[in-house]
C-alpha cells in the first residue's frame, strides 16, 4: 500500500477541507433547527394523538346512543389524521415542508357532505 494507492475502504480525504462531512454537519445550524423542530413536531404527534383518542371515544359513545355517525368528530378526526401524517412524514425526511404551525395551515378534513 503506497500513497497513492490507499486501501479501498480507505475514505478520501480533501486536504482543502479538513472538516469531516459529520463534523460539518455537528456545527451546522440548518442541523440543529432541524433537530429542534423534530423534537417540537414530536411533543405535537403526542398531543394529537391524545386528542384523537377522545374523539375516538366520542365518536364511538355517540354512534352507540345516537345510531349515526356524527359528521363533525368524523371531518375532525379526519383532520387530525392528516395533521400526524404530515408531522410523520417530517420526522421521516420524507419531506422539508415544516407542519402546522410553523410552515403549512391546519390540513383540510376532506370529507365531503353526504
Amino acid at each position: 500500500m503506497s500513497d497513492t494507492n490507499p486501501p479501498a475502504d480507505h475514505a478520501f480525504v480533501d486536504d482543502k477541507d479538513p472538516a469531516s462531512p459529520m463534523e460539518q454537519n455537528l456545527k451546522s445550524k440548518a442541523t440543529w433547527t432541524r433537530f429542534l423542530f423534530m423534537v417540537i413536531s414530536y411533543v405535537l404527534i403526542s398531543l394529537a394523538s391524545i386528542v384523537g383518542s377522545v374523539i375516538v371515544l366520542f365518536g364511538f359513545l355517540w354512534v352507540l346512543f345516537t345510531g349515526e355517525v356524527n359528521r363533525e368528530l368524523r371531518g375532525v378526526g379526519q383532520s387530525l389524521a392528516a395533521y400526524i401524517c404530515e408531522n410523520v412524514r417530517y420526522l421521516t425526511f420524507n419531506t422539508d415542508d415544516r407542519p402546522f404551525p410553523f410552515g403549512n395551515k391546519w390540513p383540510d378534513s376532506g370529507t365531503k357532505e353526504e
